[in-house]
């Protein structure tokens, strides 16, 4: 279950913004987590930002200020607000769903196929 399709990265100037998005195209257990993790060349995959589907985030401290993750919970999608964006911040960014149906369940983990961002002039 999960099914994730990213959308929303490309070529942007450092100052500029963009917003990627997450949809699931098959239903998530109640219990879940959804997320954006980056991996930059020659770099581990490492934690953006996160959201539990009670609304609590949770961001790196390198985008607290900068970044807004939101979820729309009537259509399992998650979305990364990215402002002020720098070049450090070029990656592929992936999107990580993990989910349960009960908290005596084991969780089930799910990635997206990933999208490029750019920051460059």
């Amino acid at each position: 279950q999960g099914q994730l399709t990213e959308s929303g990265g490309g070529l942007v100037q450092p100052g500029g913004s963009l917003r990627l998005t997450c949809a699931a195209s098959e239903p998530i257990f109640t219990i879940n987590y959804m997320g954006w993790y980056r991996q930059a060349p020659g770099k581990e995959r490492e934690l953006v930002a996160t959201i539990s589907f009670q609304g609590f985030k949770n961001y790196a401290a390198s985008v607290e200020d900068r970044f807004i993750i939101s979820r729309d919970g009537a259509k399992d999608t998650v979305y990364l607000q990215m402002n002020d964006l720098k070049s450090e911040d070029t990656a592929v960014y992936y999107c990580n769903l993990k989910h349960r149906r009960s908290p005596s369940e084991r969780w089930y983990e799910e990635w997206g196929q990933g999208t490029h961002v750019l920051v460059s002039y």
